[in-house]
């Protein structure tokens, strides 16, 4: 990630009157960075990015772009563009029509007009379209009319507010790629606006999470799945089991968590520095945990490097979803709890599977849970 910071929210508040969508938000985005603002509707990530579009104005704090407060700065002569997630196309122009636009009203000469637009549609792989009007282009094709639109123009900044939300599975996967590839050819600095996880992760070099207005954490998106802050960014960011249970030992190298609905406790190679006796929840991805077949009579497996009985419990399999390229499975565990496990279906010719209310063992590694204190 480049070290320079081209774009400074400070302490940036905004109210509608006595909600504040967006509370006193602190936050640096890099140059050429690809930067998600990520979180459930409503928590006030696409407020912000109108803000830094200059389409709403902060109640508190100011935005600064390379630099420069844009307090007072009206969204034309601020050097970002926007993508909306409607595309707002021209139905009555031609594809060549819709991407000149903003250069004919800026009064680009004809000639660079033409060729600043022919080299938007390559970037966005629409060249040969140029004469089609909106109406003969697929929904992806229209998105990237928006795209050249906005690239045409050739901002420091590009705001996307859920860029990909009106595109089928598919194509909205494909799309994802492509997005990733335009920003890294054009170098321009994206800021995007989702509310689907999978598609900030795919996408952005660093996320912001949001809730209720407030920054929850801004991380790489391994480090946000890996070692969430808290409860709400461990249950946002994908699939996550959540006990609630005790520090019963808090030291430098280890900690001991003990839940009521699990019958073992989960030990972890790392201190959580919350103090024995303090509430915590254990947050462990179903894809961590390793399921094995339990015979009548079996005793249970070790856990290498943890104490005899920890990161281990029996339960029954009550749900089985095959999803292709994975199976989930709901285990009711010993002691209460419901978890999830994740299991890739790869070749496993020669191994047993599992069936519905079958007895297994349920086993995860000291480093898999993530010991959250809020």
């Amino acid at each position: 990630m480049a070290e320079k910071a081209l774009i400074r929210i400070e302490g940036v508040t905004k109210r509608f009157g006595q909600f504040a969508a967006v509370d006193d938000v602190t936050l640096d985005i890099a140059e050429g960075e690809f930067f998600a603002l990520l979180g459930p509707s409503g928590c006030g990530k696409t407020t912000l990015l109108r803000m830094i579009a200059g389409l709403e104005v902060p109640s508190e704090g100011r935005i600064l772009i390379d630099g420069e407060d844009m307090a007072g700065v009206p969204p034309n002569r601020r050097p970002v563009n926007m993508v909306f997630q409607s595309y707002a196309v021209f139905p009555h122009m031609s594809v060549a029509d819709n991407v000149a636009y903003g250069l004919r009203m800026e009064g680009v000469p004809k000639a660079e007009r033409a060729d600043r637009v022919a080299e938007a549609l390559a970037l966005v792989k629409l060249d040969g379209l140029e004469a089609r009007r909106p109406d003969q282009l697929s929904g992806g094709q229209r998105q990237r009319v928006a795209l050249a639109r906005a690239l045409v123009k050739r901002p420091r900044v590009l705001l996307l507010d859920e860029p990909l939300s009106a595109l089928d599975a598919k194509l909205r996967e494909q799309m994802r790629f492509e997005l990733a590839q335009i920003q890294d050819e054009v170098g321009v600095t994206f800021v995007m606006v989702t509310h689907d996880q999978d598609e900030a992760l795919a996408l952005a070099t660093r996320c912001a999470v949001m809730n209720r207005g407030l920054l929850q954490q801004v991380a790489t998106p391994d480090d946000l799945y890996e070692y969430p802050a808290s409860r709400f960014v461990a249950d946002f960011i994908g699939s996550v089991n959540l006990f609630e249970g005790e520090l019963a030992v808090d030291e430098p190298g280890h900690a001991m968590v003990t839940c009521p609905t699990l019958a073992a406790p989960i030990y972890v190679d790392h201190g959580v520095t919350g103090g024995t006796g303090t509430t915590v929840w254990a947050a462990i991805r179903p894809e961590k945990i390793e399921m094995l077949h339990r015979p009548e009579g079996g005793l249970p497996p070790t856990v290498a490097g943890v104490p005899a009985g920890s990161n281990v419990v029996a339960g029954i399999i009550r749900h089985i979803a095959y999803l292709g390229s994975e199976t989930v499975y709901e285990v009711d565990a010993e002691g209460g709890a419901r978890v999830k496990v994740l299991r890739p279906n790869v070749a496993r010719y020669e191994e047993r599977g599992f069936d519905w209310d079958e007895p297994v063992w349920l086993a995860w590694h000291p480093r898999s849970p993530a010991v959250l204190l809020s």
